[in-house]
């Protein structure tokens, strides 16, 4: 096993988005969001992700600006690059922004940004927050060209986009697929960027990505949330953040079981 001192911690951002989902179903006040943030903080989440979403359709404003002031990690806003989403940020002042694409209809985050192709309209947007002292990350599939884009977009974090890793069903698919974002966080490692990953990730696949030195905070909330609802959230966190630093100590895959 690999010595714990020599390896850097990992951190988990724990998604809350779709708590908020089951709330808005039928605009009740609960489950209450605010207890779920407590008890993620309480079980080991480092930062707390909620995406706010241009058709609102999990998140609210209120949500954001009432969860903001009394968060004890800090708050990883997941958002689209439009003037009003930037017009929230600069007003909330969340430690960080994740720069996400959107399409109204997807069921989630369908892919990364295209940095390439959207980069003089990406820095314009992401210099305002970097002077506001918000540390920006874009979501980017793990391409080397797309890291070479946010390096000159100006952005200090990128998040690699892990879903069709997380989707594939054929060992050899998914080892292609791992080697590729690992290769690519290499890269951005080299490149000064601070690497983080995200998207699909669960009790299964997540070992493999977390055993990764050059990963700096995983994403993860959908599988997170889908096991509280027979575990409860403190043992669904609580378990990802074992499985996450097992692998990073080099623990054998049995040490910790799902």
């Amino acid at each position: 096993m690999t010595d714990a001192a020599s390896v850097p911690a990992l951190k988990l951002g724990v998604n809350l988005d779709h708590i908020a989902t089951i709330r808005q179903a039928r605009h009740t006040p609960y489950p209450d969001l605010m207890q779920a943030v407590r008890l993620a903080e309480a079980s080991g989440a480092d930062s707390i992700t909620l995406h706010l979403r241009e058709d609102r359709r999990h998140i609210q404003d209120d949500d954001v600006f009432g969860i903001k002031p009394r968060l004890t990690v800090p708050m990883n806003l997941e958002m689209a690059a439009t003037d009003g989403m930037q017009t929230i940020a600069l007003e909330l002042r969340p430690e960080y922004c994740c720069i996400v694409p959107e399409r109204r209809e997807e069921l989630t985050t369908e892919g990364g940004l295209d940095a390439i192709g959207q980069r003089e309209r990406l820095t314009a947007f992401v210099t305002p927050l970097r002077e506001a002292g918000i540390a920006v990350s874009l979501f980017v599939e793990p391409d080397v060209r797309q890291l070479e884009a946010a390096v000159a977009i100006g952005a200090p974090v990128v998040e690699l986009h892990t879903g069709a890793y997380a989707n594939a069903t054929e060992p050899a698919e998914r080892e292609r697929l791992l080697a590729q974002i690992n290769e690519a966080a290499e890269a951005g490692r080299q490149m000064g960027l601070v690497i983080n990953a995200g998207h699909g990730l669960d009790y299964d696949n997540v070992r493999a990505i977390a055993a990764n030195p050059v990963f700096n905070e995983l994403n993860i909330g959908h599988s997170i949330v889908a096991r509280a609802l027979f575990t409860g959230l403190p043992e669904a966190v609580s378990h990802m953040r074992g499985l996450m630093d097992a692998a990073r100590e080099g623990a054998p895959v049995g040490q910790y079981p799902v």
